[in-house]
């Protein structure tokens, strides 16, 4: 297992993050100024820890405190010698452009960042070949933008709820699955940054992620923890507990 405790380029506390398990911690020392060199800088550690873990085993989990890191789970695949289609589960679309986005967040990028969208700020310098739109799935993406509707509604991305989720529609070969786990409904997981409510229930979307893990395709398991601090021992229970449900799923 890979851990990336960060929030884009801001180091996490250690218990904001509950590991059972033993992992690898990505924690480099980052250049000073904007944000981007210091993206590349934590990106392409992560992504050498990452393919060195796929080379060893066949496959790699990676624990992280925002979706932005599945550029890195990207690029280890990708420097594993894999080309692996993506499946997103996330609440919202992040497929946001720098010029589309009204908040600046730029976590709302992520998904489309993989795709090519300003390939010289992350995928360039990291070497990442861009994954084409219809080897992309967008699951239960319920919290959408105007500009990330109207996106969707012409791109090759194929979207389903997770419910629907059919195993045998993904796309061929290797999988990166990636779990924002604001997917899960907020009432269900309290805390998280940027919560939707309507969202599916935590059994529903372990459920819908093992019967990917079935296929056997799947060479990286990318799970993002966009949620607040919190010292409520019954809270920070049952975040272990659903990352740790996830792991040992794989």
């Amino acid at each position: 297992m890979i851990l990336v405790p960060y929030h884009q380029d801001e180091r996490l506390a250690d218990d904001v993050l509950p590991l059972t398990a033993a992992a690898t911690v990505i924690s480099p020392d980052l250049p000073a100024g904007d944000i981007w060199p210091r993206l590349v800088s934590l990106h392409d550690a992560a992504a050498d820890a990452i393919a060195a873990e796929i080379r060893a085993d066949g496959d790699t989990t990676v624990l992280s405190g925002d979706c932005l890191v599945a550029m890195a789970t990207l690029a280890g695949a990708q420097r594993a010698g894999h080309d692996p289609a993506v499946i997103w589960f996330d609440a919202h679309g992040d497929v946001h452009t720098l010029e589309s986005s009204t908040s600046g967040y730029l976590g709302g990028l992520s998904l489309r960042l993989l795709q090519g969208a300003h390939a010289d700020r992350l995928a360039e310098p990291l070497g990442v070949r861009p994954v084409p739109e219809d080897r992309s799935v967008l699951v239960d993406a319920r919290d959408l933008d105007p500009a990330e509707a109207a996106f969707l509604r012409t791109s090759r991305i194929l979207r389903t709820g997770v419910a629907d989720l059919n195993v045998a529609a993904l796309p061929e070969g290797p999988l990166i699955v990636h779990i924002d786990l604001d997917v899960i409904d907020p009432s269900e997981l309290p805390g998280l940054l940027f919560a939707a409510p309507g969202g599916p229930s935590t059994g529903d979307v372990v459920a819908a992620v093992r019967r990917i893990l079935d296929t056997d395709r799947v060479v990286a398991l990318d799970i993002a923890c966009p949620w607040h601090p919190t010292t409520d021992p019954v809270v920070q229970q049952d975040r272990a507990a659903l990352i740790e449900d996830l792991t040992r799923a794989f």
